[in-house]
Protein backbone atom coordinates (compact mmCIF):
# COMPACT_ATOMS: atom_id res chain seq x y z
CA UNK A 1 0.00 0.00 0.00
CA UNK A 2 1.05 3.58 -1.28
CA UNK A 3 1.53 6.32 1.40
CA UNK A 4 -2.31 7.12 2.96
CA UNK A 5 -2.43 10.78 4.18
CA UNK A 6 -5.19 9.57 6.06
CA UNK A 7 -2.50 6.91 7.99
CA UNK A 8 0.04 9.73 8.37
CA UNK A 9 -2.52 12.48 9.29
CA UNK A 10 -4.11 10.06 12.35
CA UNK A 11 -0.21 9.36 13.52
CA UNK A 12 0.99 13.16 14.07
CA UNK A 13 -2.68 13.38 15.42
CA UNK A 14 -1.76 10.46 17.86
CA UNK A 15 1.80 11.95 18.91
CA UNK A 16 0.05 15.52 19.68
CA UNK A 17 -2.59 13.73 22.13
CA UNK A 18 0.39 12.05 23.80
CA UNK A 19 2.22 14.73 24.40
CA UNK A 20 -1.04 16.69 25.58
CA UNK A 21 -1.83 13.90 27.81
CA UNK A 22 1.71 13.85 29.36
CA UNK A 23 1.49 17.68 29.84
CA UNK A 24 -2.04 17.25 31.77
CA UNK A 25 -0.41 14.93 33.98
CA UNK A 26 2.76 16.51 34.55
CA UNK A 27 2.02 20.46 34.53
CA UNK A 28 -2.18 20.15 35.70
CA UNK A 29 -1.76 16.76 37.71
CA UNK A 30 -5.47 16.05 35.40
CA UNK A 31 -5.36 12.18 35.54
CA UNK A 32 -8.86 10.91 34.32
CA UNK A 33 -9.30 13.15 31.31
CA UNK A 34 -6.30 12.99 30.00
CA UNK A 35 -6.45 8.99 29.96
CA UNK A 36 -9.91 9.09 28.06
CA UNK A 37 -8.62 11.57 25.70
CA UNK A 38 -5.25 9.29 25.28
CA UNK A 39 -7.18 6.07 24.77
CA UNK A 40 -9.61 7.75 22.28
CA UNK A 41 -7.27 9.99 20.32
CA UNK A 42 -4.94 7.10 20.11
CA UNK A 43 -7.08 4.79 19.25
CA UNK A 44 -8.07 6.71 15.84
CA UNK A 45 -4.61 6.00 14.14
CA UNK A 46 -4.72 2.66 15.75
CA UNK A 47 -7.54 1.33 14.07
CA UNK A 48 -7.36 3.23 10.89
CA UNK A 49 -4.04 0.47 11.11
CA UNK A 50 -6.12 -2.02 11.61
CA UNK A 51 -8.44 -1.32 8.06
CA UNK A 52 -5.23 -1.82 5.98
CA UNK A 53 -6.03 -5.67 6.37
CA UNK A 54 -9.39 -5.68 6.78
CA UNK A 55 -10.56 -9.83 6.01
CA UNK A 56 -13.26 -7.70 3.73
CA UNK A 57 -14.65 -4.40 2.58
CA UNK A 58 -17.42 -4.58 5.11
CA UNK A 59 -14.79 -5.37 8.02
CA UNK A 60 -13.01 -1.86 6.36
CA UNK A 61 -15.77 0.18 6.66
CA UNK A 62 -16.37 -1.51 10.32
CA UNK A 63 -13.03 -0.39 11.42
CA UNK A 64 -13.22 2.94 10.03
CA UNK A 65 -16.22 3.11 11.52
CA UNK A 66 -15.44 3.02 14.86
CA UNK A 67 -12.16 4.95 14.24
CA UNK A 68 -15.06 7.71 13.23
CA UNK A 69 -16.60 7.68 16.67
CA UNK A 70 -13.10 7.63 18.54
CA UNK A 71 -12.49 10.20 16.47
CA UNK A 72 -15.87 12.10 17.69
CA UNK A 73 -15.12 11.39 21.23
CA UNK A 74 -11.72 12.76 21.19
CA UNK A 75 -13.61 15.87 19.94
CA UNK A 76 -15.72 15.45 23.62
CA UNK A 77 -12.92 15.65 25.50
CA UNK A 78 -11.04 18.29 23.84
CA UNK A 79 -13.87 20.29 24.12
CA UNK A 80 -14.29 19.33 27.97
CA UNK A 81 -10.41 19.91 28.76
CA UNK A 82 -10.80 23.67 27.26
CA UNK A 83 -14.36 24.46 28.50
CA UNK A 84 -12.85 23.65 31.95
CA UNK A 85 -9.76 25.62 31.46
CA UNK A 86 -7.18 22.85 31.32
CA UNK A 87 -6.07 23.78 27.74
CA UNK A 88 -5.68 27.21 26.66
CA UNK A 89 -7.33 28.19 23.39
CA UNK A 90 -4.50 28.02 21.03
CA UNK A 91 -4.08 24.33 22.03
CA UNK A 92 -7.67 23.55 22.23
CA UNK A 93 -7.68 24.74 18.14
CA UNK A 94 -4.73 23.03 17.02
CA UNK A 95 -6.20 19.78 18.49
CA UNK A 96 -9.44 20.45 17.52
CA UNK A 97 -8.61 21.48 14.02
CA UNK A 98 -6.39 18.53 13.28
CA UNK A 99 -9.23 16.22 15.06
CA UNK A 100 -12.12 17.57 12.56
CA UNK A 101 -10.05 17.13 9.29
CA UNK A 102 -9.43 13.70 10.60
CA UNK A 103 -13.12 13.23 11.22
CA UNK A 104 -13.88 14.51 7.36
CA UNK A 105 -11.47 12.30 5.72
CA UNK A 106 -12.94 9.80 7.52
CA UNK A 107 -16.67 10.29 6.37
CA UNK A 108 -15.24 10.60 2.77
CA UNK A 109 -13.44 7.07 3.22
CA UNK A 110 -16.68 5.17 4.78
CA UNK A 111 -18.51 6.56 1.59
CA UNK A 112 -16.53 5.65 -0.26
CA UNK A 113 -16.02 2.15 0.81
CA UNK A 114 -19.71 2.16 1.16
CA UNK A 115 -20.04 2.92 -2.40
CA UNK A 116 -18.11 0.56 -3.76
CA UNK A 117 -19.55 -2.12 -2.02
Amino acid sequence: MGKSILKDKSYAFAILIVKLSQLLVTEKKEYVLSKQLLRSGTAVGALIREAEFAQSKADFIHKMSISLKEANETLYWIDLLKDTNYIDIQQYKIHYNLNKELVAMLVSSIKTAKSKL
